[in-house]
């Protein structure tokens, strides 16, 4: 038997499936944060990181303990030594947090859940950076700690006549004794972690732009590490210029307390400073996006 179907008349609404709801921010937050706390790179990359910031930091004040040392020398400074190649692994986990999705093909979903494409890229920056901060902050302190304990270590416990004092631990506890309250101390333990999360967001903002793992972890290396060394290659007149406008550099001005000695590469203020380093990240992302919008996924 033969069956008929009849369109519906004009005017007469049909029963279609309700909306599934309009993308909001917050729902972008929630969707991305959940991505990054799901997958087990993260957390391991954030535990190397802290491992090493901190051990990096014991091992650099254990050696400042059982050294000389000058009127320059500062002890935060020390502590904080890790951060030179904490800067690495963040960036690690900043391009990871994009690229892994174009070499997974999971950004086609993405797109397709979230087409807004700045909001998805504004929705991941914003909750990489606060998890970058918060784990930078606490592995900062933690490393500070641990490494004016050990740099104070061989005086504790021993007044004076005790069996352990020496005029050397005597002269060195003096100088190198440090407590947040101190000038600039607590500025340079939070601009430590700053200096992470930056590094972070402008590895972010390579991984978008270059859309592969390998490509943006070695453009991180370059930018953050390579570039810092061969710099030193330069004739020293050329640095006095150059060494300032150096990413890692710049930014690595914040977590310090102290002047540097006379004859130095002169460098920009602290906060100065950290602002060329976020000018490379600002424009490592924004180049990305710019890109982002006008390609295929």
């Amino acid at each position: 038997m033969a069956t008929t179907t009849t369109a519906p008349a004009a005017g007469v609404a049909l029963d279609l499936p309700g909306s599934a709801g309009r993308v909001t921010f917050a729902g972008a937050l929630r969707s991305e944060f959940t991505k990054i706390r799901s997958v087990r790179s993260t957390y391991w990359t954030l535990l190397a990181m802290f491992v090493v910031v901190v051990g990096f930091g014991a091992l650099a004040s254990f050696g400042a303990s059982r050294g000389p040392h000058g009127p320059y020398f500062d002890p935060t400074q020390q502590s904080l030594a890790g951060l030179y190649i904490g800067q690495l692994i963040i960036g690690v986990l900043g391009v990871l947090v994009i690229s892994s999705e174009y070499s997974t093909g999971m950004i086609r979903t993405t797109l397709t859940t979230n087409p807004h494409r700045g909001m998805m890229v504004a929705a991941k920056g914003v909750v990489f950076a606060v998890v970058a901060f918060v784990t930078s902050m606490v592995t900062a302190f933690v490393a500070f700690f641990v490494g004016q304990a050990i740099m104070s270590s061989d005086h504790m416990g021993a007044g004076p006549g005790g069996p352990n004092v020496s005029t050397r631990s005597l002269s060195n506890s003096a100088v190198l004794g440090t407590t947040l309250s101190s000038p600039n101390v607590l500025r340079a333990v939070i601009g430590g972690a700053l200096f992470l999360t930056a590094c972070g967001i402008l590895a972010f903002g390579l991984g978008l732009l270059l859309r592969h793992t390998a490509a943006g972890i070695s453009a991180t290396v370059a930018l953050l590490f390579v570039v810092t060394i061969l710099i030193n290659f330069l004739p020293q007149s050329w640095q006095n210029h150059v060494d300032r406008w150096i990413p890692a550099l710049a930014g690595g001005q914040l977590w310090m307390t102290k002047a540097q000695p006379p004859g130095s590469t002169p460098m920009f203020g602290p906060w100065t400073s950290f602002a060329v380093l976020c000018g490379y990240a600002a424009i490592a992302v924004a180049a990305a996006v710019i890109l982002f919008r006008r390609r295929d996924a």
